[in-house]
């Protein structure tokens, strides 16, 4: 049988980055190990009981076991605009401007596939999240990468990559609270942004994932500008705001017209979540948000333990201001060594697995992302065995 790298869009695919360092994790916890992982973005908090309750007395229900609706069912798609209005003041048509989507990631890779043909050219901030420039590949464009290190270096980035493309591009994707970055952005920045994209007649794909973990200011979105909708669809997820992850619950908002054009893609693609975990996902968003403060206080916690520990180990961390991340540059007596052999070297002498800042493109070398996945002890205990590694 041939190789899997002889298939067309495998081709287009790098070697997964990550996958170097995940297969030596697993090789040292096999070999008894205690490897604390802050590599992943998984959450480890429960699910709140009122949402688990929710699934559990739906499940018992043998008419909710059947195929479900690729866009959602009506209740959860009311939900969903029920939290943008009383989140964001932003009103949504339930039938026409939402979908429920198979968490934010399916969201937006079908997304991609139903705005793109091939050839197109995208702008997509670098670093970034896999998908926001993998989706588009997938699909046949073209992805021109932008840098990102702030948000500002971004939209310049943009204009000059606006000038400089060989065709004008179709969309531009925007993703605050950043992952991997952590940064976020005001509604100033989104006002300059759907500015910029309406000059040049570009599309504006936007992830806001990490709404709902932030220790200053709550992000916006992008949707509170005036005239937003005419260009712009938000994709935002349940996994991180509930600890929901493996449920696969998102949305994505905003623009009719593509919000019509998913709903179209997904009707070939999938036939929507199990219906008792959209019914339990619409608990969620009409439900109490003590949940939420609490979650978000528990990463607060996290955060400030983490920066102050590793910064008495010797590695200064940029504080986040919000998601479940800190982006930090790779201390500077480990920078020559690039950040997959620095995550490595990580795993092996200190027992500490972060991800590897080239895997979320070529301008994220130098850096790595640490994950706000572990309780305070175990950080501490990070930072104590980091200690070690710095001071040899």
């Amino acid at each position: 049988m041939s190789n899997t790298e002889d298939f067309y869009r495998i081709q287009k695919l790098p070697p997964y980055v990550f996958e170097e360092v995940n297969t030596l994790k697993s090789s040292l916890r096999k070999a008894g190990r205690d490897i604390i992982d802050l590599g992943m973005g998984n959450p480890d908090m429960p699910t709140p009981d009122h949402i688990v309750d929710k699934l559990i007395e739906t499940v018992r229900k043998p008419r909710t076991h059947g195929y479900s609706a690729s866009k959602g069912i009506i209740g959860l798609r009311r939900a969903m605009a029920r939290y943008y209005e009383r989140r964001f003041g932003v009103a949504l048509d339930p039938e026409k401007e939402v979908i429920a989507t198979l968490g934010s990631k399916e969201g937006f890779a079908n997304l991609a596939q139903a705005i793109t043909a091939p050839g197109d050219v995208i702008l997509s901030p670098n670093p970034a999240y896999p998908i926001h420039a993998y989706g588009f590949i997938i699909a046949g464009g073209v992805i021109a990468p932008t840098p990102a290190h702030s948000p500002e270096q971004y939209l310049t980035s943009v204009s000059e990559a606006i000038k400089t493309s060989h065709m004008k591009p179709r969309a531009m994707v925007l993703n605050y609270p950043s992952n991997p970055t952590a940064q976020t952005v005001t509604l100033d920045f989104y006002k300059d942004a759907v500015a910029l994209a309406k000059k040049h007649d570009i599309l504006i794909l936007s992830d806001l994932a990490y709404a709902e973990i932030y220790f200053g200011d709550p992000p916006p979105s992008i949707l509170q500008i005036n005239g937003a909708k005419d260009i712009a669809v938000e994709v935002n997820s349940l996994s991180k705001t509930f600890a929901m992850a493996g449920w696969r619950v998102g949305m994505a908002v905003g623009n009719e017209r593509m919000i019509k054009a998913l709903g179209r893609v997904k009707s070939y693609l999938d036939y929507g979540a199990f219906t008792p975990i959209q019914v339990a996902a619409a608990a969620a968003l009409d439900g109490p948000e003590d949940c939420i403060d609490e979650m978000r206080q528990t990463y607060r916690g996290r955060r400030d333990v983490m920066v102050e520990h590793f910064g008495k180990a010797g590695w200064e961390i940029p504080v986040p201001d919000a998601s479940m991340f800190a982006w930090a540059p790779i201390p500077e007596q480990f920078r020559e060594t690039g950040s997959v052999e620095f995550a490595k070297r990580l795993m092996n002498d200190a027992d500490v697995a972060v991800a590897p800042g080239i895997g979320f493109g070529e301008f994220g070398e130098g850096f790595v992302r640490i994950g706000l996945v572990e309780n305070q002890q175990r950080i501490r205990q990070a930072a104590r065995n980091i200690k070690k590694l710095l001071r040899s």
